[in-house]
């Protein structure tokens, strides 16, 4: 292994990004949505990966559990070093389905946003139409039984990879009201559900894509056209924005 790729975790991704226009088209939508449902005032974004949310919010303090050259902050989502009530976002793109204890991050989120602060993430949505997809051909685990609210004290050789894709379903779905008694000053502003056909076929951040960049642009406005109708039952993500009250 070459020295960059020992020193930087993130270097296989950063190398597919680069090759890869219709991974680049997929993600700058989702980055989008992000910096849309984000409020005036300090961003932060929690795993921040090959840290390309800067391309859309500039001034966002990049942060992940891994250092590497494209972070500002080393930190673990479940231990924020960050002041109370210092933070008008946190931003997230695949992250909270990776947290050991997602009840952890949450108490963290209530702590340092200020009032009307927003939490906003998009992750995997287990929904009808991605199922199969996500059970059967992703790497990571599905585990609908699971409860994001298990609680205990983060495991520092944890590998951060671990996963289980199903904990924002369950939050915005099955455990919506459970969350909403235990953070009553997190309250949900959003939850829509997107991203048909493109994704699954682009790959991800594999080698490897079965949706040419210049068919999947154009999917892309057809998706959009039809999300709000299909979304529920056909997606492949969602976005959760949270909001804490005023004090």
């Amino acid at each position: 292994m070459s020295t960059t790729l020992s020193c930087d975790p993130h270097a296989s991704y950063r190398s597919v990004w680069s090759k890869k226009p219709m991974l680049r088209r997929v993600y700058e939508d989702y980055y989008r949505r992000i910096a849309a449902a984000c409020v005036a005032g300090e961003t932060i974004e929690i795993g921040s990966g090959i840290g390309q949310l800067k391309s859309f919010i500039p001034t966002a303090i990049s942060s992940d559990i891994q250092h590497s050259p494209m972070i500002d902050v080393v930190a673990d989502a479940q231990n924020l070093p960050f002041r109370s009530g210092a933070i008008s976002n946190i931003v997230m793109l695949d992250v909270l389905h990776h947290i050991e204890f997602p009840l952890l991050f949450f108490r963290e989120a209530e702590r340092v946003l200020r009032g009307g602060g927003r939490c906003v993430m998009i992750e995997p949505a287990i929904t009808f139409g991605s199922t199969l997809f996500y059970r059967l051909i992703h790497p990571e685990p599905v585990r609908m039984k699971a409860t994001p609210f298990a609680e205990g004290l983060p495991n520092p050789t944890r590998d951060p990879y671990d996963s289980n894709q199903a904990i924002p379903t369950l939050l915005a779905t099955r455990d919506r009201l459970r969350f909403e008694r235990t953070f009553p000053n997190l309250e949900f502003v959003d939850v829509s559900w997107f991203s048909f056909w493109v994704y699954p076929l682009s790959g991800g951040f594999k080698r490897w894509t079965l949706m040419p960049e210049f068919l999947g642009r154009r999917l892309l406005v057809l998706e959009k056209g039809i999300e709000s109708a299909l979304g529920r039952i056909f997606g492949f993500r969602t976005m959760i924005v949270l909001q804490k009250r005023a004090d």
